[in-house]
């Protein structure tokens, strides 16, 4: 009796605990859950989607730590690439693997490398307000193919909290923090290639992710994402 009665004590003890660890930034996470996005090229035309979907969710001392599962899908619907990353959450802020802002389609174009990442993360507050500046990121791809070798970085910089606007997506209407930053691409194989491109994403803080994303280069409009569905 001694014995059941210390277990079902610690099973109320820890179970706030375990409840809280199932939380990012106030949003209940469990297995299975997600978000779809919707990808458009310039024009506006349907160009392929992305499937986030949490693969685990785990304590790490204070940090909640959110194995995501992602796969992007061409304009058929076809299976592109399928990959896996990290967000970490403390309470105050949301950490999220650089690697998980690579443009649709773009890991791919390194399959033949073998390319090897690290990141820094990239980070959001809890707590947004506007004219916030919000801290760098930077993701670093190294690999070969053969006597080729490739290395790669990218910059998300000058990343501002530059207003509030309700925007209207497939997933529903959400008030949101428009977010502008710049990302500067650096590639280098047998010849150097350099690439800047500026990005307009709007966050509610009811979701995790972005619920649209415009992606800019020389001002003009390259592509845009939008939720399409909270899984």
């Amino acid at each position: 009796m001694k014995n059941t009665f210390t277990l079902f004590l610690a099973f109320l003890l820890l179970s706030p605990l375990a409840l809280r660890a199932q939380e990012c930034m106030g949003v209940t996470l469990k297995e299975g859950s997600g978000y779809e996005l919707l990808s458009y090229d310039a024009k506006g035309k349907e160009n392929g989607r992305m499937v986030y979907k949490v693969k685990k969710v785990s304590k790490e001392g204070p940090d909640t730590v959110i194995e995501m599962d992602f796969e992007t899908f061409d304009k058929k619907d076809k299976s592109q690439m399928i990959n896996t990353f990290k967000m970490r959450c403390n309470g105050n802020e949301m950490r999220l693997d650089a690697s998980s802002m690579m443009p649709q389609g773009q890991e791919k174009q390194f399959e033949s490398f073998d390319m090897t990442f690290t990141s820094k993360d990239i980070v959001y507050p809890a707590n947004l307000s506007v004219g916030q500046t919000l801290p760098d990121g930077s993701l670093h791809g190294e690999g070969s193919a053969g006597p080729m070798s490739m290395t790669m970085d990218t910059e998300f910089v000058n990343r501002k909290v530059e207003g509030r606007e309700k925007i209207t997506v497939p997933a529903g209407t959400f008030d949101t923090f428009k977010i502008t930053s710049d990302m500067n691409v650096n590639m280098k194989t047998v010849m150097k290639m350099n690439m800047e491109f500026s990005t307009v994403s709007y966050r509610s803080p009811k979701v995790l992710w972005d619920v649209k994303t415009e992606n800019y280069r020389k001002g003009k409009l390259m592509g845009t994402t939008v939720l399409s569905k909270i899984l």
